[in-house]
């Protein structure tokens, strides 16, 4: 029963997620970016071309485009690829539909293209963080990296950046105007600082050394106490030649300050090392993604 409910609520919480975020990017990229006239990276960025030059919605040409892209990935990349990428792209697509039609292409920030940058970056950013980390995508150039991907040995991050360089430097074209591609960069450099920093922010995690001779009493704790497993090594000291146990410890960043105060109260000469590691999937930690 719980493992049925497990698989109905992860589903239901990544879509809720993967929603939320395109809210944000969509109100970040209509209330600050498209609003002044600067062009992002991505497929939005190709999408603003033709509405600086069309007049043709954002929303419209994002939509159209996508689907001749999932046509060719369909072939391509399989059905897995299109499931994971459809719910994304039809969100964006309302969401950016919504803010068009309730900002009407008015900036929220009058005079301060700069300020208005940032907060859309930071905006946007944020929302791609969001919706990767619920393991949704957006489309777009996320499906021309995966199918270069697929018959090249280039990553889909160069590839992605590649293209964004490429949109960015090309709205010259419509603007003439070197600050515009300056500001592009900056939403593009914004956006990728924040997307790593938000995909990130639930992986800190900690790995422990723990070398006490009252380890039992130490792995009783962490069992007891913080609901945790742990692993018994065996080693040998290097100067005593004595066998010691070692205990390996991976636990959320947050609980270090309780895991020493645990261990300071059994034994106060335990020796420990900490580190930091980061992806740690399994029971207690993230899902493990693919």
């Amino acid at each position: 029963m719980r493992k049925s409910f497990a698989g109905i609520y992860r589903p239901i919480k990544d879509y809720i997620l993967i929603f939320l975020g395109t809210v944000l990017y969509a109100f970040g990229f209509n209330g600050f970016i498209l609003s002044n006239e600067i062009v992002p990276g991505g497929l939005t960025g190709v999408a603003s071309f033709i509405y600086y030059g069309t007049g043709l919605p954002v929303s419209v040409s994002y939509a159209a485009i996508n689907v001749i892209l999932l046509t060719f990935a369909f072939k391509i990349l399989g059905r897995r690829f299109i499931i994971n990428s459809v719910f994304g792209i039809l969100s964006l697509t309302f969401t950016l539909m919504f803010f068009e039609w309730l900002l009407k292409g008015k900036p929220l920030v009058d005079g301060e293209p700069f300020m208005s940058v940032l907060i859309g970056a930071v905006a946007c950013g944020t929302g791609l963080g969001i919706i990767f980390s619920a393991n949704g995508s957006t489309g777009g150039t996320d499906i021309i990296g995966a199918i270069v991907n697929k018959y090249k040995n280039i990553s889909i991050g160069r590839v992605l950046l590649y293209c964004d360089f490429v949109i960015i430097a090309c709205s010259y074209l419509i603007f003439h105007s070197i600050e515009k591609i300056v500001f592009g960069y900056v939403i593009m450099f914004t956006e990728l600082y924040l997307l790593d920093r938000v995909l990130n922010a639930n992986n800190q995690s900690v790995q422990f050394l723990i070398f006490s001779r009252k380890y039992r009493e130490i792995v009783d704790s962490i069992i007891k106490d913080l609901d945790r497993g742990c692993t018994l090594l065996n080693g040998e000291g290097g100067y005593s030649k004595e066998p010691v146990k070692v205990i390996v410890l991976l636990a959320k960043k947050k609980e270090s300050a309780m895991i020493f105060r645990m261990i300071k109260n059994i034994d106060k000469e335990a020796f420990i090392s900490q580190g930091n590691v980061q992806g740690v999937y399994g029971e207690g930690f993230d899902r493990i993604k693919t």
